[in-house]
């Protein structure tokens, strides 16, 4: 058995598993899990609107779903800070069905916002990896995550099995929806169930890359995520990480954003983490490639600092970054799973870098169950 110095490390490297027992939960011989799914027959709004409510990395989760049920669904879906969605006051009249996210499903704001959807008459379902959790319980529908005790304070699996829990959500309202053929419903499940082999391949070099980029941009002051599409919600939680994990402040922004104002910061000490990753096989996704390859340029020329993310093999992103971490190819909609893992271990070994104690750091909590 592999020791491991921290716990977050050791649940980094638990993430491929950790997904199998989601993917266990929901999914047969045959494809999505009837019996695992009657409990979300009638949970969509008959207007296809959906409320996303949650915070922190689970909102960055909440993040992604809302370009998969959008992408795949067609579905209208709205993300919440649950401490802001719980004060808001005023009853909703669209009466959006409601999905609350949550590691430990006690979250003070997410229970709060929860029970505030249900007492308006919404249709609820609660995502969490706490079997039995208050959150669980008390919602019209729940997914449990199975993903493991997560005793580190930054999420790490908690965070891939919310990710695929969500993935799965969507294909099951496409199918229900009717917004995803047969054969292309197959091609994403089976690809679904291959991904936590891909990723436990690469693990070991990512560990290798990630403790050797920490040690080259340790002096950093501040770090600039930036992500398009689905991308951004991952931009988002690995800034997250790298502010909780190593105490470097870090913050997530739309790729296009840069220039509106955050490439003032832009300095030897402020440099830029950018996913580059691609689906070859979706337009959107190629032309959303294209303008962060120009982003790069630009950048190139103006001499930041870049660490990119892109996919295995890519010698024009690698050409354009200071430095580039590489993620084997994926679609679209499952490229943000693997693409967290190295801005993850990129997190723990800053903090290393920096002495902080990556398991308990200071002034956090692994639920927040005060308002």
């Amino acid at each position: 058995m592999t020791e491991f110095a921290h716990a977050m490390l050791r649940e980094i490297f638990e993430q491929p598993d950790a997904m199998r027992r989601t993917m266990n939960l929901y999914l047969d011989a045959q494809g999505l899990h009837a019996a695992a799914f009657a409990p979300m027959a009638g949970w969509l709004n008959p207007r296809g609107e959906v409320l996303i409510a949650a915070s922190g990395s689970s909102r960055h989760a909440g993040l992604a779903a809302e370009i998969l049920l959008e992408d795949l669904c067609g579905l209208a879906v709205d993300v919440e800070y649950a401490s802001e969605y719980a004060c808001r006051g005023i009853e909703d009249a669209r009466e959006p069905s409601v999905i609350v996210i949550s590691q430990s499903g006690e979250t003070s704001d997410t229970l709060a916002a929860l029970r505030r959807g249900r007492a308006g008459g919404e249709r609820t379902l609660a995502i969490a990896n706490v079997a039995g959790s208050t959150m669980l319980r008390e919602a019209g529908a729940a997914m449990p995550l199975d993903a493991g005790p997560e005793l580190a304070i930054p999420a790490t699996k908690s965070f891939t099995c919310q990710l695929t829990a969500l993935y799965l959500l969507a294909l099951y309202e496409a199918r229900e929806l009717g917004t995803l053929e047969t054969v292309e419903m197959a091609r994403r499940i089976e690809e679904l169930r291959a991904l936590p082999a891909r990723m436990q391949a690469q693990l070991p070099h990512w560990q290798t890359q990630m403790a050797a980029l920490a040690g080259k941009y340790r002096d950093a002051s501040t770090f600039l995520y930036l992500g398009r599409g689905v991308h951004y919600a991952i931009a988002r939680e690995g800034a997250l990480k790298m502010k909780e994990a190593s105490y470097v402040h870090a913050e997530g922004y739309p790729s296009g954003e840069l220039k509106h104002g955050p490439n003032a910061l832009v300095s030897e000490r402020v440099p830029l983490v950018v996913l580059v990753t691609v689906d070859h096989s979706m337009a959107a996704s190629v032309e959303r490639y294209e303008k962060t390859l120009q982003l790069l340029e630009d950048m190139r020329a103006q001499g930041a600092r870049v660490i990119a993310l892109a996919n295995t093999g890519d010698s024009k992103a690698a050409a354009l970054a200071t430095d580039c971490v590489h993620v084997e190819p994926a679609s679209e909609h499952l490229l943000p799973i693997p693409e967290i893992v190295p801005l993850q271990l990129f997190a723990y070994s800053m903090a290393l870098e920096h002495g902080v104690d990556v398991d308990r750091p200071r002034n956090l909590s692994k639920a927040v169950i005060e308002p």
